[in-house]
C-alpha cells in the first residue's frame, strides 16, 4: 500500500511539475487537461499522504521502543504507537477505497441526452431546467460544452436536448445523473396551488472515438431536411439539418444545431457511436451478470435515482437514500458534493462493502 500511495503523489507531482511550465499554456486544451487531472488526484494524494504519515509514526515509534533506554522517550513512543495503530486501518481502508481501478470510460467526453416524460408542459419545462444545471456545472467546473441538438416544447422547455460536455473525467462525474428525475412542485399554471409531480429521463454514454466503433455507412440512412427554431438568418434557407437511421438498431439521431451540414452530419454520427457502444456494454454486462450497489452509475434509463421537492427545498437522491438541502444552488450546477457521495458508494460497491 505504501508503494501505490507514493505512486499517486509521484504522479500528482509530476502534472504540477508540467503546470509550472510556462511553456504548457500555449496548448490550451492540454493545459486544461492537466488542470483537470490534478483536481480530479487532490483527494486521493491527501488521503495517500495520511495514510504515509501515520505509517511512518508507527515505524518510528516500533523502532524508538526496541532501541530506546530512556523512560521519557519510551512512554512518548508508547502514545505515538498507540495513536498510529488507532487511525491506521481507518487511513488505508480510506486510501483503498480511493485506489479502486475505475471505470475505463471515467476519463473521456460524455454525451448527456435529456428527454421530458410524464407531467406535459411542466415535464418540458424540468427538462430544459435540468439541461442548464448540467451546463452550469461543466462551466462551473471548466469543462467545455454545446449542444447538440435541441428539440423545443409548443408550451415552453423542451421534448429533448442532447449535450455534449467535453474534459477529462467528464463521464466520470456525469454518469451518475443516467436515470429518471422527478419534481414535484406547483405550477405557474395551477390556480388551485395543487402539488404537480413530473418525472423527465436522462441518458449518460461516454463518447467513443471512430475507431472504437465501425459502422458501416451502407447501413446508416441519411436523410437531410431544413432547419426549424432559433439559429440564425441560415434557418429554415438550407438543408443543413441532418438525420440519421441506423436500420440494424433502428437508433435515430437528428442533428441541426450547427448552420453547416456537414459539422451537423459529424455530431450526429458522434452520438450514434456513442448510442451503439452503450447498447452492446449493456448486453456484456447483462451477459455478466454483473451488479452495483443501488444500480449506483449503472445508467439505467428506467431507474428512478432523483426527486426534486421545492415546496420543501430538497433534493433526494434514491440510490443512496440522502437528501440534500438547497435545492436553488443545485439546480444552478452545484453538484460536486452530491457527485462526492455517489462516488465513494461507487468505489464501496467495487470493493464488495
Amino acid at each position: 500500500m505504501e508503494d501505490k500511495a507514493r505512486a499517486v503523489i509521484q504522479e500528482f507531482e509530476e502534472i504540477e511539475q508540467e503546470l509550472g511550465n510556462p511553456d504548457v499554456y500555449n496548448d490550451h486544451e492540454k493545459a486544461k487537461k492537466l488542470s483537470q487531472q490534478r483536481k480530479a488526484l487532490e483527494s486521493k494524494v491527501e488521503t495517500a499522504r495520511v495514510f504515509l504519515k501515520l505509517s511512518k509514526q508507527k515505524t518510528d515509534a516500533e523502532e524508538l521502543l526496541t532501541s530506546e533506554n530512556d523512560e521519557e522517550l519510551r512512554e512518548m513512543a508508547k502514545t505515538e504507537l498507540e495513536e498510529a495503530k488507532k487511525l491506521l486501518p481507518e487511513a488505508e481502508e480510506a486510501l483503498l477505497i480511493a485506489l479502486v481501478p475505475t471505470d475505463p470510460n471515467d476519463n473521456k467526453n460524455a454525451i448527456v441526452e435529456i428527454r421530458s416524460g410524464v407531467g406535459g408542459d411542466e415535464a418540458a419545462l424540468f427538462a430544459e431546467e435540468i439541461g442548464r444545471m448540467v451546463l452550469r456545472w461543466a462551466e462551473r467546473n471548466e469543462f467545455s460544452s454545446e449542444i447538440i441538438s435541441e428539440t423545443l416544447n409548443e408550451g415552453g422547455g423542451i421534448k429533448e436536448m442532447i449535450l455534449r460536455i467535453t474534459g477529462f473525467n467528464a463521464y466520470k462525474k456525469l454518469k451518475f445523473e443516467a436515470g429518471v428525475h422527478r419534481v414535484q412542485r406547483v405550477p405557474t399554471t395551477e390556480s388551485q396551488g395543487r402539488l404537480h409531480t413530473s418525472a423527465i429521463s436522462v441518458v449518460v454514454m461516454p463518447e467513443v472515438e471512430e475507431s472504437d466503433v465501425d459502422i458501416n455507412e451502407a447501413d446508416v440512412r441519411v436523410d437531410v431536411f431544413r432547419s426549424s427554431g432559433c439559429g440564425g438568418q441560415s434557418v429554415n434557407t438550407t438543408d443543413s439539418a441532418v438525420r440519421l437511421t441506423h436500420i440494424p438498431t433502428g437508433i435515430v439521431v437528428t442533428c441541426q444545431d450547427e448552420k453547416s451540414q456537414l459539422k451537423n452530419k459529424h455530431k450526429a454520427f458522434g452520438v450514434l457511436r456513442a448510442r451503439i457502444a452503450a447498447i452492446e456494454e449493456e448486453k456484456k454486462q447483462k451477459a455478466l451478470g454483473e451488479k452495483r450497489l443501488a444500480s449506483i452509475g449503472s445508467g439505467d434509463r428506467s431507474d428512478k435515482i432523483r426527486t426534486y421537492n421545492f415546496p420543501q427545498d430538497r433534493v433526494t437522491d434514491h440510490r443512496i437514500g440522502q437528501n440534500f438541502s438547497n435545492l436553488p444552488d443545485i439546480l444552478d450546477g452545484n453538484l460536486e458534493r452530491i457527485f462526492e457521495v455517489l462516488s465513494l458508494e461507487e468505489q464501496k460497491s467495487f470493493l464488495g462493502q
